[in-house]
């Protein structure tokens, strides 16, 4: 049998606790919905607890719900953090141990430039009302009365995820089932999606309907090639590191290292945490294996390239030997048109990992689709034709936004990786 996990309603004077509503017997007994959902990752979770909100029925489908142990999805920037408190989901930042996240400290062969987040006008998207930021943390005084600088958060991913789960598994429109989708039952004359086939790990098959289907199923999408007409570029990887009481140059800061080879990120996930993450292009000739690998390139190139201060925990961490490793993919977003499914997420869009732009883009995306989708401007989520109209400015729309993020990632990028002359020329200033 799948483990499903069904919202628990409020009491209502008509309802009892224990008594299930017709929707969540809908979902329990015959598998229907308004809404299936597969891939209760960042984008999947929040969306499917915005349109359970709506008073729509939400199948959410997650191969496993054990907590993830990712080396990316760690720093949410503050245009993440404040579209996720736009969702009603901002209290799943706090008891994670999230750390503050002021700006960034790019180091340029041992040269530093501190660069904070510009300051925000709104003044008020971090605040609880009582002059404290989400964790309840008092801000600091700022030189301008009413206008402080926005923050990031930065955290263990897999903590964060399963703090989005509860907040789902709090909604009584929401039942959250843990089984893996193998592929997509269509209708043999149009071809429209009618929802997914599943499988237990018990090997037990399934089928779940809805009038739309939402795939979020992430990087590694089992069904991007069916649906999509680009594939992932990845010209690199992240190889990631666990830091143990590292100390950073810079307290509540991101860190871009810029020496010999391609760029390095530091940043604190929690109070003792600090995730190292070293880009390797593919091909690079000190981690072939006639250098000692990986960890060869990380011990005799990056490591001497690091700020002092930082060595002694890098180097344990490289002993420690728990490196693991994450493809830097690039996929253009594209425009869909398959009746009856949306494809969305990494599934859908990715840049380079290096900007931390990622869950602000999903985020967001969800706000977009919040309004979008809605039960005023589509009454019936069977109504493909109109689902169609309305994923189509949904893709115009989201440029605003992910456009930027999506360029400055891929530009960013080009520029901390490359060498020589270019690299001087453009990087030095900024250091001095």
């Amino acid at each position: 049998m799948p483990l499903i996990l069904d919202g628990s309603p409020s009491p209502s004077p008509s309802l009892s606790p224990s008594e299930p509503t017709f929707a969540t017997l809908r979902r329990r007994e015959h598998h229907e919905s308004d809404v299936v959902i597969v891939g209760a990752g960042i984008l999947g979770t929040s969306l499917a607890v915005t349109l359970a909100r709506q008073n729509r029925s939400v199948i959410l489908l997650e191969k496993s719900l054990k907590e993830p142990d990712r080396i990316v999805g760690e720093l949410l920037q503050p245009g993440g953090v404040q579209a996720l408190q736009k969702l009603g989901l901002r209290d799943c930042l706090k008891d994670i141990d999230a750390i503050r996240v002021k700006g960034y400290e790019v180091i340029y062969y041992g040269d530093g430039v501190k660069i904070s987040y510009p300051l925000n006008a709104a003044g008020d998207d971090d605040d609880d009302g009582m002059g404290r930021g989400l964790d309840g943390e008092k801000e600091e005084s700022k030189a301008h009365s009413g206008i402080k600088r926005p923050e990031g958060r930065s955290f263990h991913h897999g903590r964060f995820i399963q703090e989005l789960r509860a907040a789902a598994m709090r909604e009584e429109n929401i039942s959250l089932i843990e089984s893996t989708v193998t592929g997509t039952v269509k209708t043999g004359y149009t071809g429209q999606v009618l929802g997914v086939e599943a499988e237990t790990k018990d090997g037990r098959k399934d089928v779940y309907f809805g009038q739309l289907t939402v795939l979020a199923d992430g990087y590694a999408s089992r069904f991007r090639k069916e649906f999509l007409a680009h594939t992932p570029v990845s010209k690199s990887k992240f190889y990631g590191l666990e830091l143990i009481d590292a100390d950073l140059p810079q307290s509540m800061h991101g860190h871009v290292i810029l020496g010999e080879g391609a760029p390095v990120l530091l940043y604190q996930i929690g109070t003792r945490e600090t995730r190292a993450l070293v880009d390797v292009p593919d091909g690079t000739p000190s981690a072939s294996l006639a250098n000692g690998g990986v960890k060869g390139h990380l011990r005799n190139v990056v490591l001497p390239s690091l700020p002092k201060c930082v060595q002694s925990s890098f180097e344990r961490a490289l002993d420690d030997g728990k490196l693991r490793s994450m493809p830097n993919s690039w996929l253009p977003p594209s425009t869909q048109q398959v009746s009856g499914m949306v494809l969305l997420g990494d599934a859908m869009n990715m840049r380079h990992p290096l900007t931390g732009g990622g869950m602000t883009v999903a985020f967001n995306d969800v706000l977009m689709l919040r309004d979008l989708l809605s039960p005023k401007k589509v009454p019936d989520l069977g109504d493909t034709a109109r689902v169609k109209k309305q994923m189509r400015r949904f893709h115009w729309r989201r440029k605003n936004l992910t456009s930027v993020i999506n360029i400055l990632a891929q530009a960013l990028y080009s520029l901390f990786a490359a060498d020589g002359e270019f690299a001087t020329n453009f990087i030095s200033p900024l250091a001095r």
